[in-house]
C-alpha cells in the first residue's frame, strides 16, 4: 500500500510537472528567456503543492546511476545545448553508452531533442541539474569540464586550419586523454560547425576563464578570430581578445601577450575605437621589438597600417605598412609579402601616387595567383579598381571590383562585401549612373548596420543623401 501511495504521488507530481511546463511554453514560447525562473516563481506561488526539486527528484530515481552523472555533467557543461560527440568528451562515456544516458534523459521528460540532433534543457531543469553536479566529486566535475573544453578547443582549431591554412598559431598542448575533436572534411563543415557551436565556444572560453585555464581561453580566442571576422561577430572578437590578453599574464610564454595586443587592437579598430586601437598596437610593437621578433613587428605594422588608415592618416599609414613589406620579405614570408604589396598599393593610391599603386598592386596581383591565395587576389583588385577610379577609368574600377566582389561571396567573406559595395559606387555615380549608385550603396548601409559598423553606415548614408533623387522621390 505504501509503494501504491508512493507512485501515485509521484504520478501526481509528474502530471502537475507536466502541467507547469504546458503553461511555459504557453507563455513563453519555445525559446524561453531570461524569465523563466521569474515565470516559475509565479507558477508555483499558485499551486505550491508543485515543487519543481522534488518532481526532478523522482524523475532522477527512475535513471541509473550512470545517467544521473550524465544529466548533473550536462547541468555545468558550457553552452546553451550540445552534441552525442560533446557529451562523449564531457562524461568519458563511449558513444553508444553516451547516447543511451541521452535518449533515457529524452525519455523522463528532462532533455530535449532538436531536429538538428542538438540537446538541450530548459532553465530551470538545467539549473536544477548544476545542483546535483556539485554532489559529485570535485575531481570528477574538473576532469569533466577539462575533456569538453579540449574537445571545443581542438575541434576549433581543425576548423579555423580549413579556413585559414597558411596563418601561423601558437602550438595547441595536447587532449585531455582520450578527447578526440570531431572529423571535419572541408572548410564549408568547419563554417557549419562554428555558425552551430558558436555560443558554446563563446561559453567555453568563459569557463575556462573561471577554472584559471588560462591557455584554453587564449588559444580560443584565436581559433575563432578568423570565423568572427568572415562571419563579422566583431564584437564577439572584441570580448573574447579583451578575455585573452587578461588571460596572457598569466601564461609563461611572452608573445601570447604581444599578440594578443596586436588581435585586441585589430578588433577595436574595425569597430572604430582609435584610440584603444593604436594603444595596444603600440605595446604589441613594443614588446615585439624588445623580443627581436621579426615576424610579430611585420604583423603589428601591418595593423597599424590599417588603423592609422581607418583615423585619416594615409602617409601614415603608408610608413608602417612600407615597414611591414620589408620585415616580410626579409623573412621569406610571400603570401603576407602579397597581401602587404597590396596595402602599400592602396595607400600610396590614397596619397596621390597612382604610378607606384598600380606597380605594387598589380606584383601583388601576380603573387597572390602564383600563391593560389583567392582572398589575397580579391583584395589587390578591389585596390586595382581604386586606382582605377582614381585615374579617371570608371569602366575598368567597376569591372575589376566586380572581379573582388565575385570572389569575396564565393568565399564566405562577409565582412569585406559592404566595402566593395560602397566603392562600385563611386564609379557609377562618376558615370551619371545614379540608380546603380543608390542601389549598391543601399546594399551596403543594410549590411553595415548589421554588422554595427555604425561609422561606416552613416558615411553611407551620406553618400546616398548627396545623390540626385530618384525619379518620383
Amino acid at each position: 500500500m505504501l509503494a501504491l501511495y508512493r507512485n501515485g504521488r509521484q504520478a501526481e507530481a509528474l502530471l502537475r510537472f507536466d502541467r507547469i511546463r504546458a503553461r511555459l511554453a504557453d507563455e513563453v514560447g519555445a525559446d524561453p528567456g531570461p524569465e523563466l525562473r521569474d515565470l516559475h516563481r509565479r507558477i508555483l506561488e499558485t499551486d505550491p503543492a508543485a515543487s519543481l526539486p522534488a518532481v526532478l527528484s523522482w524523475s532522477l530515481r527512475r535513471l541509473t546511476g550512470e545517467h544521473r552523472i550524465v544529466f548533473g555533467l550536462l547541468g555545468i557543461a558550457p553552452g546553451p545545448d550540445t552534441t552525442l560527440p560533446a557529451v562523449v568528451a564531457l562524461t568519458g562515456l563511449s558513444p553508444a553508452r553516451a547516447r543511451r544516458a541521452l535518449s533515457a534523459l529524452e525519455a523522463a521528460s528532462l532533455l530535449e531533442r532538436s531536429q538538428g540532433g542538438r540537446y538541450a534543457m530548459h532553465d530551470l531543469i538545467r539549473a536544477y541539474a548544476a545542483t546535483t553536479a556539485h554532489d559529485l566529486p570535485d575531481d570528477v566535475r574538473e576532469t569533466a569540464l577539462v575533456r569538453v573544453m579540449d574537445f571545443h578547443l581542438h575541434t576549433a582549431h581543425a576548423a579555423d586550419r580549413l579556413l585559414d591554412p597558411i596563418r601561423q598559431l601558437v602550438p595547441l598542448e595536447p587532449p585531455a586523454s582520450g578527447v578526440h575533436p570531431l572529423p571535419l572534411p572541408d572548410a564549408a563543415a568547419a563554417l557549419a560547425w562554428l555558425d552551430a557551436e558558436h555560443a558554446t565556444l563563446l561559453a567555453t572560453q568563459r569557463t575556462a576563464a573561471a577554472l584559471g585555464r588560462h591557455h584554453v581561453v587564449w588559444h580560443l580566442a584565436q581559433r575563432l578570430n578568423t570565423f568572427h571576422l568572415r562571419r563579422v561577430h566583431l564584437r564577439d572578437a572584441l570580448t573574447t581578445w579583451r578575455a585573452a590578453l587578461d588571460a596572457a599574464a598569466h601564461l609563461p610564454d611572452p608573445t601570447t601577450r604581444s599578440r594578443a595586443h596586436r588581435f585586441l587592437g585589430s578588433a577595436c579598430s574595425r569597430l572604430g575605437l582609435h584610440e584603444e586601437a593604436t594603444g595596444h598596437l603600440d605595446q604589441a610593437l613594443a614588446l615585439a621589438v624588445h623580443r627581436e621578433d621579426v615576424l610579430e613587428q611585420a604583423h603589428t605594422h601591418r595593423v597599424l597600417a590599417f588603423t592609422w588608415e581607418q583615423r585619416g592618416d594615409d602617409r601614415r599609414a603608408l610608413d608602417h605598412a612600407q615597414h611591414a613589406l620589408d620585415l616580410y620579405r626579409s623573412a621569406g614570408q610571400r603570401v603576407r609579402e602579397a597581401e602587404t604589396l597590396n596595402v602599400v598599393g592602396f595607400l600610396a593610391a590614397r596619397v596621390g601616387d597612382l604610378t607606384t599603386a598600380w606597380d605594387h598592386c598589380q606584383a601583388a596581383l601576380t603573387l597572390n595567383r602564383q600563391l593560389h591565395n583567392p582572398d589575397g587576389e580579391a583584395g589587390t583588385l578591389d585596390s586595382l579598381g581604386f586606382i582605377a577610379h582614381r585615374s579617371g577609368d570608371h569602366h575598368q574600377a567597376l569591372d575589376l571590383y566586380q572581379q573582388a566582389l565575385t570572389l569575396y561571396r564565393g568565399h564566405g567573406q562577409g565582412n569585406e562585401v559592404p566595402d566593395i559595395l560602397d566603392h562600385i559606387g563611386h564609379p557609377h555615380a562618376a558615370l551619371g549612373q545614379h540608380d546603380h549608385a543608390r542601389s549598391v550603396w543601399q546594399e551596403a548601409l543594410e549590411l553595415y548596420r548589421d554588422q554595427g559598423r555604425d561609422n561606416d553606415a552613416a558615411r553611407v548614408q551620406r553618400q546616398l543623401d548627396g545623390l540626385t533623387p530618384a525619379p518620383g522621390g
